[in-house]
């Protein structure tokens, strides 16, 4: 199972992104998905997490996530409000979205992947601080098991009404301006054969759709 952990503010989007991912992924064939509830307060700007499991087996386990393969962090001040990074394998992967330069970061992450989406939002004509979209295209550029072009047409039918094309291209210069350390995707990662044999191969137990076990806003 590749466990994802999905943090960021009340009202910023991350359930919506964790949703779309899981979308693409699971029409792409990664059939094993689920969505956990989303823990933390819905008070605006409180930080939130939301957990997302894929796996080639039966999940009936949707508690937090306690020890995620990825996390997903939507806005970098988070990283002195939360512990975002609780739990992170070794050789785990954090996705973040942050102004500052992937150096400017040494607290212990092995995998890093960044660029700036809330300044790119504003690129691509969303207003400031949408920036799931962009966080999205992060994602995918380190950690490529969805067909990109899959995943922005999901971003289109999610936001059909706010902004499709906008939104579409926030996700898009994220993906090319995105910088990764180490390994540009963890498929390569020691502990999974382990993680190329889960993500690499199609997932065959059906689970749930994946919008099904969401639970909050996002």
């Amino acid at each position: 199972m590749i466990q994802i952990r999905w943090h960021g503010r009340g009202g910023q989007g991350a359930i919506t992104a964790a949703k779309i991912f899981a979308t693409a992924a699971f029409k792409s064939g990664y059939t094993g998905v689920v969505m956990a509830p989303t823990f933390g307060t819905e008070r605006r700007g409180a930080p939130v997490f939301t957990s997302l499991k894929l796996a080639k087996e039966k999940i009936y386990d949707i508690s937090p996530i306690e020890t995620p393969d990825i996390v997903v962090v939507l806005d970098h001040l988070l990283l002195t409000e939360a512990d975002v990074t609780g739990g992170l394998k070794e050789r785990g992967l954090m996705v973040l979205n942050t102004p500052k330069p992937l150096d400017s970061y040494d607290f212990g992450v092995e995998r890093l992947a960044v660029a700036d989406a809330t300044s790119l939002a504003v690129e691509a004509g969303l207003p400031r601080g949408v920036v799931n979209s962009g966080v999205i295209g992060i994602l995918c550029r380190a950690f490529d098991i969805v067909p990109f072009e899959r995943v922005l047409g999901e971003i289109e039918a999610e936001f059909k009404t706010k902004r499709p094309q906008a939104n579409a291209q926030s996700a898009r210069l994220a993906y090319e301006r995105t910088v990764v350390n180490g390994s540009p995707t963890v498929a390569d990662a020691d502990d999974a054969g382990a993680i190329a044999g889960r993500l690499g191969a199609d997932l065959v137990a059906v689970v749930r759709d994946p919008g099904s076990a969401v639970s909050g806003s996002g």
